[in-house]
């Protein structure tokens, strides 16, 4: 595939015209729609059944917590003996969850009841985002467009945290309280098993180890580990603005206006995604992510004292767009850094992570908030993105590709059928640098 995509100009209308592609990409669009739901439709449904923000609260984080730390083991799980393999149990048991917990809800439970039920829900949430990545990574193994289509998934899950919240409150305020986690539980049926049909584009299955194909857990590489850190930080962004952003509006008086400086940062995240993937990049992907990640960093450090609607506004748009660069190039590095046995577990690592800091950020905004004021709260993304920019910079020679990945000679032509993109010389240079 590699070979036949390597002379072309990288962007949306090449990808999508990889053979395959629409088979996996359409399933995977439906199935993961659910995602973003859950936790909304939780908060929702508990809120309304208990009047307690704080019980909501809690049982929705526990899902998230216990979606955080499982959703990797799927991952290793599915890089072992298959996505469908692991896919269509995990959704029977995920339907089986929401279903508890609904019920549990509507008949009063006690909120151990509910946490109970609530962690193997989280638990067993389908990872498609990651798979779905996983199959491109497997389709285009060094080709140029890898970046567009890490690109093409930071779009894809930006529109689906933006539709997805919005569809499991109008259900949940227009019909039933417990409608939206009804219609998760259905899309993830009937999304999750249409998507696990679709064998032929799969990552193929690596039971054992050989000498090329080595068997390695994703969180064994270091390059990995400091991605995750890197995503923690991205995760605090998100936690951070939408607990500092509802707080803000509503000391105010203007809560309405909430969703519309979200939108706007959402937007700009979108907006980004999509310019990232049009763009042939001749600079290596891990120069990339300390750059972008700098202006990330840099773009949150006004928000605290920002007290001007527009002006707000205006920053969380800047912050949006710098969001994405960050997000795609660190998925991108995946495919140079990991080998192809553990690729699904490292997309859930990373994953994993922007919930579990997402989730951490949104609880210590919170705090702020209530004790210092709304403004306090968005002290969050800028710790975060500051502390993980630290580490970046300080551990950056871990992201530099695998030797395998390296154009010497024939090695290339070996690995992936096709000459490697500029990329990846220019990482080999970066290599080189470090090394002296």
């Amino acid at each position: 595939m590699a070979s036949a995509v390597k002379d072309s100009r990288p962007g949306y209308g090449q990808l999508l015209r990889t053979p395959g592609a629409w088979t996996f990409v359409l399933p995977g669009f439906l199935a993961r729609q659910p995602f973003a739901m859950l936790t909304i439709g939780i908060v929702l449904l508990v809120q309304s059944t208990t009047g307690s923000y704080g019980t909501a609260g809690a049982v929705s984080a526990a899902t998230g917590v216990s979606m955080a730390l499982f959703a990797p083991q799927s991952g290793k799980l599915a890089d072992r003996f298959g996505q469908r393999t692991v896919l269509i149990p995990g959704i029977l048991v995920h339907v089986a969850g929401v279903s508890a917990l609904i019920a549990l809800a509507l008949a009063h439970a006690p909120l151990w009841a509910l946490l109970a039920v609530a962690v193997p829900t989280g638990a067993s949430t389908p990872q498609v985002g990651p798979m779905v990545r996983a199959r491109w990574a497997t389709k285009l193994g060094g080709s140029p467009l890898m970046p567009t289509a890490a690109a093409f998934e930071s779009v894809t899950d930006e529109f689906t945290f933006v539709v997805g919240p919005v569809l499991a409150t109008a259900l949940c305020t227009g019909i039933h309280p417990a409608a939206g986690l009804v219609a998760e539980a259905v899309l993830t049926l009937a999304g999750g098993l249409l998507f696990a049909s679709q064998r032929r584009t799969q990552p193929p299955v690596h039971r054992g180890s050989s000498d090329d194909q080595p068997r390695v857990s994703a969180l064994s590489v270091p390059g990995v580990r400091v991605l995750i850190v890197a995503f923690l930080g991205i995760g605090s962004v998100f936690g951070g603005m939408q607990v500092s952003l509802t707080a803000l509006t509503e000391h105010i008086g203007a809560p309405g206006i909430n969703g519309v400086l979200y939108g706007i940062f959402a937007g700009g995240n979108m907006l980004a995604g999509i310019a990232c993937g049009a763009i042939a990049w001749k600079v290596g992907p891990r120069r990339r992510l300390l750059v972008a990640y700098g202006l990330l960093a840099l773009a949150t450090t006004p928000l605290w004292a920002v007290t001007s609607v527009p002006l707000l506004g205006a920053v969380g748009l800047v912050v949006g767009l710098c969001i994405a660069p960050a997000l795609i190039t660190g998925y991108t590095l995946v495919e140079s850094l990991v080998p192809a046995t553990a690729r699904t577990e490292a997309f859930t690592w990373l994953t994993g992570a922007v919930a579990l800091g997402q989730a951490a950020a949104a609880t210590a905004a919170g705090q702020l908030a209530d004790r210092f004021g709304p403004s306090s709260g968005f002290l969050v993304p800028l710790a975060g993105t500051a502390l993980a920019l630290v580490v970046l910079l300080s551990l950056r020679a871990y992201l530099a590709p695998r030797p395998s990945k390296v154009v010497t000679g024939s090695t290339t032509a070996a690995d992936t059928g096709a000459e490697a993109p500029a990329e990846t010389v220019a990482d080999e240079r970066e290599r080189e640098l470090s090394r002296a």
